[in-house]
């Protein structure tokens, strides 16, 4: 009996089976990660060039295509510098306050970000065990006077110098605002899953533009970012 040949799969795109084209689509979520719109401004600027895609459609394609295009741009990330700005900032959600994790380094790298509806020990562990996975430990480490970090920074990165002055902080204070800019016009949040979406994708997008990852080096500052994106298209 003739045994057959089994095939393997064939890699197929995540944009596969959609009605537009990845360009698209690649340009829908750069518009909004970038800009402080809103589902319905895209709408709008859409149809200004003929395109008719639904305010729900831009929703679905943020979040399934934010995280994937994150995942692609990580091996082509620079390793986080080794001073490190940690800090919470926070949004509501569903009427409560949420909290966004989030660290920037000496050359102004954001290095993580983490939405918790807590602000406690396990929540710090989380996020330092994600920051800490980008290939690069600290040898200092500034944050606020919260109780949760001397003991936790002695047991995760003992060999860091920990700075725990809040005025210290400035240059993630003045970060934290560019998020909470973009994050302003999504009024009525409702889930933690959305704020950590969009806040992975707009740290995404400004260690682009900031020059932080090896894509488009070779284009115009103000046309790095489209040109990164195209790149990552090709490979998700």
């Amino acid at each position: 009996m003739r045994r057959r040949r089994v095939r393997p799969p064939v890699p197929t795109s995540e944009f596969a089976g959609f009605r537009f084209p990845p360009e698209v689509i690649v340009l829908v979520v750069r518009w909004y990660l970038r800009f402080a719109l809103s589902y319905r401004d895209v709408e709008e600027l859409l149809a200004e060039r003929g395109l008719e895609i639904d305010h729900v459609t831009v929703y679905r394609w943020v979040k399934r295509f934010t995280p994937l295009l994150a995942d692609a741009a990580r091996s082509c990330r620079h390793r986080p510098g080794d001073r490190w700005f940690v800090d919470e900032t926070y949004v509501k959600v569903a009427g409560r306050w949420t909290y966004v994790y989030r660290a920037v380094d000496q050359h102004g790298q954001v290095i993580d970000v983490l939405a918790s509806t807590r602000r406690d020990q396990a929540a710090a562990r989380r996020f330092f065990a994600a920051a800490l996975s980008h290939g690069r430990r600290p040898a200092e480490v500034t944050t606020d006077k919260a109780p949760v970090y001397p003991r936790l920074l002695d047991e995760l990165v003992p060999e860091a110098c920990h700075v725990d002055a809040t005025q210290e902080n400035n240059r993630l204070e003045a970060d934290h605002g560019r998020l909470k800019a973009r994050l302003h016009p999504m009024r009525g949040l409702r889930r933690l899953r959305s704020v950590q979406t969009i806040s992975a994708g707009h740290a995404l997008v400004q260690n682009i533009r900031r020059g932080h990852y090896e894509l488009a080096v070779d284009t115009d500052p103000h046309l790095r970012l489209a040109a990164a994106f195209t790149e990552l298209a090709r490979t998700v």
